[in-house]
């Protein structure tokens, strides 16, 4: 039998996003409303002058406010700067212009994972699918860049957005498993990364007994936390699961005595 191509991490979020769309067409509008989405222009060919709109209510324009509030990261502002390092490439991937061997890690990899936060394409995208290419490309030239790694995944995971955790779970494991003592040089940092996992341990879907067909994407929290957690202890040394068990108490070992 044939292997089935799998896609890129990148355009699984966009196949995500496309599917939403379908089932529920005005979900994002609901996530604007809610303040998950940054604010979109007036018109599509820029604001409108103050002079010709019209006085907008005082709840819409408390709405406009929080949603300008929406946290923009570097990676934004970095792309719209810089375009000889990357762009968007055909088929879902990310053309890089440079060699990997070539890129500032100590720059680069902190600053694409500052930008997972992101909730718009092409911004995600290219956060996304470019922490993956970085990881595989030059693998050498992560660990010693940890402690800058550390500050982003903890915003990220304090987001509380479902989806963005996920995502930052993936990468996470995705990380630790990219070189053989980065597990290790996680260790010191626990303490900032893993009080969310213990918030969210538990936070499994109960279906009954229906089938979660949304399984395949693995975007169940409470299976990505175990999981994670299993490839930080198997990874960490000695004194992971001691560390981990101290930041998680529920937590029970993978490693059979």
């Amino acid at each position: 039998m044939q292997a089935t191509h799998r896609l890129a991490p990148g355009a699984e979020l966009a196949l995500a996003d496309f599917q939403k769309k379908i089932v529920d067409p005005e979900h994002k509008r609901k996530e604007k409303a809610l303040g998950l989405w940054p604010v979109n222009p007036e018109s599509p060919f820029g604001n409108f002058p103050k002079e010709k709109g019209g006085p907008g209510s005082p709840h819409k324009n408390q709405v406009a406010a929080a949603l300008s509030q929406t946290i923009t990261t570097p990676l934004v502002r970095f792309n719209a700067r810089e375009k000889r390092f990357l762009r968007k490439g055909s088929g879902n991937r990310v053309l890089w212009k440079i060699d990997f061997a070539l890129l500032d890690y100590q720059y680069f990899l902190p600053l694409f994972f500052d930008g997972i936060r992101e909730k718009e394409d092409p911004y995600r995208f290219l956060a996304v699918q470019g922490v993956y290419d970085l990881l595989q490309g030059a693998p050498q030239k992560i660990l010693p860049v940890i402690p800058q790694l550390v500050i982003p995944i903890k915003k990220a995971l304090d987001t509380r957005d479902s989806e963005i955790i996920a995502t930052t779970l993936k990468i996470l494991q995705a990380l630790v498993l990219s070189g053989e003592d980065i597990g290790k040089a996680l260790l010191p940092y626990y303490r900032q990364i893993l009080p969310c996992f213990n918030l969210l341990i538990n936070n499994h879907k109960n279906i009954g007994d229906k089938i979660c067909y949304g399984q395949r994407r693995g975007c169940d929290l409470g299976d990505l936390i175990e999981e994670t957690l299993h490839i930080l202890e198997l990874n960490g040394g000695p004194d992971a699961f001691i560390n981990i068990k101290y930041m998680i108490p529920t937590y029970e070992s993978c490693v059979v005595n």
